[in-house]
Formats: C-alpha cells, sequence, structure tokens
C-alpha cells in the first residue's frame, strides 16, 4: 500500500489518496458486508467473499444479492468470489463483515493470505464470548500469532447508524472510521465515501466498538417495550438510560465521552432503537408479545449481535464494576426467561438516583 502513514500537507495527501488502496475485500455477504462492498466498489476494485458459492455466483454474474438484498442492484464494477484466500490476497484493505460468533475462525482461516501491510477494517458490533474481546482486539491477537501483524495503527472499525437496505438504496447516511493513525483513516475514509454515504474520522476505537455492541443490547430492551404496548415515553427513557449505560461502561474501559455523542454512539442507537428493519428491536418486540427467543431466532436468516452480546457485555460491566440495570433487564429476558412486564416494573422501581450517576467521577 503505497503513502499510508505519509504525512504532509493536505493536498499533497488528497492528491496521493486515489494511489493508496486499489483492492479492498470484504468478507462475509451479509447485508451490511454486501452494503459496505458496494460502497468500496466506487472508489476501489472490491471482493466481496461469501460463504455459499451459489451467493457469490449471484453477486459476481446478476449484481444482485438475493438471499440478504433483494433487489438492490449491485455495482457491475463489484467482484465476489467462494474462496477466501482469492479474496483476501492482493487486497490492500480487508474490511470483515463477519458476525462476533464467528469472526475468529474467519480471520484464522484467512490469516495467511492476508498481506502483512493491510488495513483491517471490522463491521461487526459485537464482543467475543468467553474472551470478552473486542473485534478490533480479535484481529490484533490472530494476526499477532507467529509474527508481527498486528500493528494497532492499521486496524480499526466502520460504524454509525448504517441500516444496510436504506445504504444500499443510496438513501443519505452517515458513518464513523476509528482507526488510531490518522493518515490511515484519512485513507480508509475515502475508500468508503460516495456522494451519499458520508465517513467521518474518529481515533477512539474503543469507544465506537464498544458503542457498537452496546446498542443492539438496548434495543432489544426498546423493541420489548414496544411489543408490550408502551408508548414514545417509554422507548425514550429506555433509550436515553441506555445511552447512559453504554456510555458508562465505554469510559470505564478507555473510550471518549464524546464519542457517544456521536454517530457510532447515540446515532446508532436511535436508528437501531427506533427502526423496523434493525434485527435486534425485531427480536426484542417478539419478546413483548410473549414469544420465545427459540421460536424468534428459528425465523432469522441473519444474526441479532445482541442475543449473544448481552452476556457478554454483562461479563464486561461486573470486571469494570459499572451497573448496568437496562442490559442486565435484557439479559434475564433472554437468558433466564423472565417476563418481560415482570423486569419492567422491577426496573421501575429501582432507588432514586442522579441521572448523573457513574458518569461523573469516571
Amino acid at each position: 500500500m503505497r503513502c499510508v502513514g505519509y504525512r504532509g500537507d493536505r493536498g499533497t495527501i488528497s492528491a496521493c489518496l486515489a494511489l493508496a488502496v486499489t483492492r479492498v475485500s470484504v468478507i462475509g455477504a451479509g447485508s451490511w458486508g454486501t452494503a459496505v462492498a458496494a460502497l468500496a466498489a466506487h472508489n476501489a476494485g472490491t471482493t466481496l467473499w461469501a460463504r455459499r458459492p451459489e451467493l457469490a455466483e449471484a453477486v459476481d454474474e446478476r449484481h444482485e444479492n438475493p438471499v440478504y438484498l433483494a433487489g438492490v442492484r449491485l455495482p457491475e464494477s463489484l467482484r465476489a468470489t467462494a474462496h477466501l484466500g482469492d479474496a483476501v490476497r492482493a487486497a490492500d484493505v480487508v474490511v470483515m463483515g463477519v458476525p462476533s460468533h464467528g469472526f475468529r475462525a474467519v480471520l484464522n482461516e484467512a490469516r495467511s493470505e492476508i498481506r502483512s501491510d493491510a488495513v483491517l477494517i471490522s463491521l461487526s458490533k459485537g464482543v467475543e464470548q468467553g474472551t470478552l474481546l473486542r473485534m478490533t482486539e480479535v484481529i490484533g491477537e490472530v494476526l499477532g500469532e507467529g509474527g508481527t501483524r498486528s500493528d494497532p495503527a492499521r486496524i480499526g472499525v466502520l460504524t454509525g447508524p448504517n441500516l444496510a437496505k436504506e445504504v444500499a438504496a443510496g438513501q443519505p447516511a452517515a458513518s464513523v472510521v476509528a482507526i488510531p493513525d490518522a493518515a490511515i483513516a484519512e485513507i480508509v475514509q475515502h475508500v468508503f465515501m460516495t456522494p451519499t454515504f458520508r465517513v467521518y474520522t474518529n481515533p477512539d476505537v474503543v469507544g465506537c466498538e464498544i458503542a457498537g455492541a452496546l446498542k443492539n443490547v438496548v434495543a432489544i430492551g426498546v423493541g420489548m417495550a414496544h411489543g408490550l404496548g408502551y408508548g414514545d415515553n417509554a422507548k425514550a427513557a429506555l433509550i436515553t438510560r441506555g445511552l447512559a449505560e453504554l456510555a458508562r461502561l465505554g469510559v470505564a474501559l478507555g473510550g471518549d465521552p464524546l464519542t457517544f455523542a456521536g454517530l457510532a454512539g447515540m446515532g446508532d442507537l436511535i436508528a437501531t432503537c427506533s427502526s423496523p428493519q434493525s434485527r435486534n428491536r425485531s427480536v426484542g418486540v417478539a419478546l413483548g408479545e410473549g414469544r420465545t427467543l427459540d421460536e424468534i431466532v428459528a425465523e432469522m436468516n441473519m444474526v441479532a449481535e445482541g442475543v449473544k452480546s448481552t452476556a457478554a457485555v454483562l461479563e464486561l460491566a461486573t470486571r469494570c464494576g459499572v451497573e448496568m440495570p437496562v442490559a442486565e433487564f435484557v439479559g434475564r429476558v433472554l437468558y433466564d426467561g423472565a417476563n418481560p412486564a415482570d423486569h419492567v416494573a422491577a426496573l421501575m422501581g429501582r432507588a432514586a438516583k442522579s441521572e448523573l450517576q457513574g458518569m461523573r467521577d469516571q
């Protein structure tokens, strides 16, 4: 990759951007991975990896993802393959669009083919169960095994209020690329920027990742409130108190408080908690209506990250000594079979507190 790490006047850097990235690989052909691949294809040669050969063929030949983005026309320049090594071998930027529970396994499979100077970007909004690692930490751990390819300056995350179908359809949207090195961040920013998709940079990888993981948990809780028939006041209260929990844990782990007021924090939280397109919100709505989690998951063809990551988030909170009553409420319903209505009453009956408790003292 040429020009990465270059620091000079902004005009020179901008002129260099077109030379910096020539090949992008997106690993994972779900709705968001496909949408991101379509964005990158406007700016660089892009290959999308799909596990199923028939899906890769549909994207490559018919320029459509009929399983996850049916009816959306993809750029003809976007290529697809079911061969992981072929997808990543020449890539300047490797984008991991794999859910958190399968992230490590796929990255391990691709590891030997990823270039030592490639930039790695995660799209996953979850925490690895067991290890409690964020996905950029998983990247660093996997690529660092037996080598020195885990430079944190080249590992980041793309996150924000980005519902895949709207982005793929060309509706206006904004996102954040969080990566520590400012020069690399600017290059990656331009990989995904299009006339309808605006990308900002942020050096706070920790805050952006924690925000992405926790907003899914909160969205399940807000969905439950909707399924129970509660109105906008209740849902607004849950969103706002969920944001407080998100910020408390994020700051405790080293995140910048300002991140949680931005696109990765409040922005993503609003979109995920409010949109019927949100898988996590939909799970919550169904739970609030009285359906079982097994029934709900059996009918989904895509993963709702919050279902799996809530447990890991709660473990992180316990490790950090951070109080998270909304997340605990979601966890009891998901894992203990608790009745959502009963736990709303318990949540409302908690002792009176200051709104800023646990925030100013961190």
